[in-house]
């Protein structure tokens, strides 16, 4: 069975849905950031050309049924501040890695972690998902302490586990499992 295709996630101050072609103007203000992509593994988006690309390569993901794509839109004037990933499902594991990004404008707000927290107990709760997995550069500390306030385990070091823009390093494993005392879902 596929990742099932979500409609919309809520939390109080976002709605996680569907990435749509109109977001991807606010998207590029968001991935076209250096300082945003930093730590990630893709350089900022020069274009709507990449933003484009990106948004092909996320729909052939859905098609393939290994994940989605979210848009995170503020609630209070509908404005996309970034995205959040489901992707590499695993149906037999009932397990999912998370990623996401968030425009600087909004950093120090709480609502990556709110998202984090809504998309968690959506992922338990509707989905039936069993684990959930981060994988992060150890140098982005304010990503490490977000999945941690939000309940996710570090369960270690991966040495020199991605090679992008030039250089290989080294990421930090968080896992959370849909019945950690503290997870994301409140259980």
């Amino acid at each position: 069975m596929p990742f099932p295709t979500v409609s919309r996630i809520e939390s109080p101050r976002l709605l996680l849905r569907p990435v749509l072609a109109a977001d991807l103007a606010d998207l590029l203000e968001v991935n076209g950031d250096p300082e945003v992509t930093r730590y990630l593994p893709y350089p900022a988006w020069q274009s709507l050309v990449d933003a484009q690309a990106w948004l092909a390569r996320m729909e052939a993901m859905a098609a393939a049924g290994t994940g989605q794509v979210f848009a995170l839109e503020r609630r209070a004037d509908a404005k996309v501040v970034g995205d959040l990933l489901l992707f590499k499902y695993e149906e037999g594991s009932a397990r999912v890695e998370l990623g996401y990004v968030l425009g600087r404008a909004v950093w120090g707000q709480g609502l990556m972690r709110e998202a984090v927290a809504a998309a968690c107990a959506f992922s338990f709760g509707e989905l039936g998902i069993r684990r959930i997995e981060a994988e992060v550069n150890p140098e982005n500390v304010a990503s490490c302490t977000l999945l941690q306030q939000v309940g996710f385990t570090f369960e270690g070091t991966l040495r020199q586990r991605w090679s992008a823009k030039g250089q290989t390093y080294d990421t930090n494993m968080y896992g959370l499992l849909a019945g950690d005392r503290h997870s994301a879902g409140g259980r």
